[in-house]
This record gives structure tokens, sequence and C-alpha cells, in this order.
């Protein structure tokens, strides 16, 4: 039985709407996996959404099974009103043409933030012009509608580059209304990354938890350990967990994660599939 979600299609919808008209707050929503959906004053950004089962189809039938564990919070095609829609790289989870494609016509004015390395990648994947997203490598800071978006390396495991030395892996921060958010992408605590986040003194880190474990024959990411040392580390404010709960074979217990915040002193906050948390000043 998968794990249910604490609100899903109509009911989320309807969350996300009411909380259109607020100025003041900042709401997040998570939608599994890395996708985190953020409103404020109206705007939203959608952080690296999976909302298909291409992956479970894909592997179905080989010894990586992707058993899902988790419902489905919604329909990418009915999620209105989405300003922006971020790729941190190219795998699957997180750029899913299922999920991008009926985003996309939903919502034909949507601007795609992407690291810039991929583009090419990326416009074969989904069919789109290459000229159409915005890209980015780390160092880089692009103003996109009512946010700012800066470019943060991510390690996967590596911190890799193509040919021109821009990164394949990334994380963004982005402001909004006051607010800065890092979203990591995936990623291992490389050398020197304190360093780089901690001048934005973020507001929230979404920080992935699953580890790194070689057997999974996938790329890894921080432990839960590792997120909570990294989220005092860097001066977050809050710090919340992504990448577990989504695929049997590589997930992680976000008690795990409860239990490091609490000796490292981390602020935190485990989300439920659907769930808002809304932050004010």
């Amino acid at each position: 039985m998968l794990k249910p979600a604490f609100q899903k299609d109509d009911t989320l919808l309807a969350d996300i709407d009411s909380a259109s008209g607020e100025t003041n707050s900042l709401h997040i929503w998570w939608l599994g996996q890395s996708g985190f959906l953020l409103q404020q004053s109206g705007y939203r950004v959608l952080f690296d959404p999976y909302l298909s089962d291409s992956l479970s189809r894909k592997y179905a039938d080989t010894d990586k099974p992707h058993v899902r564990l988790s419902e489905r919070v919604i329909e990418p095609g009915r999620l209105k009103g989405i300003d922006v829609v971020t790729s941190s790289h190219n795998h699957t989870d997180h750029l899913d043409a299922e999920t991008l494609l009926p985003l996309i016509a939903a919502n034909p004015t949507l601007t795609f933030v992407i690291p810039e390395a991929n583009r090419t990648f990326i416009a074969d994947r989904l069919k789109t012009s290459p000229d159409w997203p915005i890209g980015l490598n780390d160092g880089q800071t692009s103003s996109v509608g009512p946010f700012v978006f800066h470019g943060v390396p991510a390690a996967h495991n590596d911190l890799e580059r193509d040919a021109e030395g821009r990164c394949r892996y990334m994380g963004f921060v982005v402001e909004l209304g006051g607010y800065r958010v890092y979203h990591s992408g995936d990623t291992l605590w490389y050398e020197g990354m304190e360093e780089v986040l901690r001048p934005f003194q973020v507001d929230v880190a979404f920080l992935p938890i699953n580890g790194n474990k070689p057997e999974r024959r996938v790329a890894g990411n921080l432990n839960p350990d590792e997120a909570a040392r990294l989220g005092r580390s860097i001066g977050a404010k809050l710090v919340i967990p992504h990448h577990y709960d989504l695929f049997e074979f590589n997930t992680a217990d976000p008690a795990d994660f409860v239990n490091a915040c609490e000796r490292q002193g981390t602020p935190y906050r485990v989300m439920q599939l659907g769930e808002r948390v809304s932050l004010a000043r």
C-alpha cells in the first residue's frame, strides 16, 4: 500500500489557491521526492518536480526496479499559475518529460531555469527550443520576474563540469519577497560548500537525506546526519529534507534526520506529502 498524501488533488489545489492573496508569508508545499512548490504574494516557483510514474515503468523489468512508496499528490497538468520551474540536473526524477510537458502546456508563459551545461540535453528530452530556458552556472545570478536566482554547485557525486567549465549538477538560491531559499538539487558535501552558502543567510534549505550507497548503483546524496550538520553550518533558519519516500531502493528514514537535527541543534521541519508550511516575518 502506498504511503498516503497529507492532501492531494482538489484539496491540495484549494489550499494553494487559498494562500495566494497573502503578501507577507512564504508558503511551501512538498510534492514528493525533491519537488517543492513555493508561493509568495501569489507568485509561484516549482523546484524539480517529478509527478509521474515514468521511472517505475522504465525499470519495471530490470534488476533495479523503481518501486513507488508514496502516492502522487497531483497530476502535473492540473498545476496552474506556475511562474518558474527548475531542473537542477538531467536525472529523470529532476527532469521528467512526463511531468514537464503537461506542466508547460498548462502554463504556457512559465520560465524554465536550468544549468547552462544541460541546455542541449534538455531541449532534446523536451523537444523544445534550445533558446527557451534560462541557463545559469555557479556564481551567476538572473532575475526572473519577481525572483532572483543564484547558481551554486552541486556534487552528484562529483563537481562535474562540461568542456566549457559549466556545472552539470547545480543547486539554486532563490530570493522571493524578502526570503532566501536554497534548493540543493542532488548533492554530496563538497569542500568549500559552507563558504559558498553561508553568505546567502538562507531562511530555508531543502537538503537531500537518502545518502550515498554504492550498492544502489545510483549517484548519492547527503545522509541524514550530513544534512543536519550542513544546515547548521550554513546558518539556515529552517532545514526541510527531501529525496526520500519515493522509491523503495533509494530512500531514508526521516526519523534519522530528526534525531540528527536534535543532536546538532539544527532547526528543522519534516513535511508530509502535499502539506503546506507557511513562514511569516
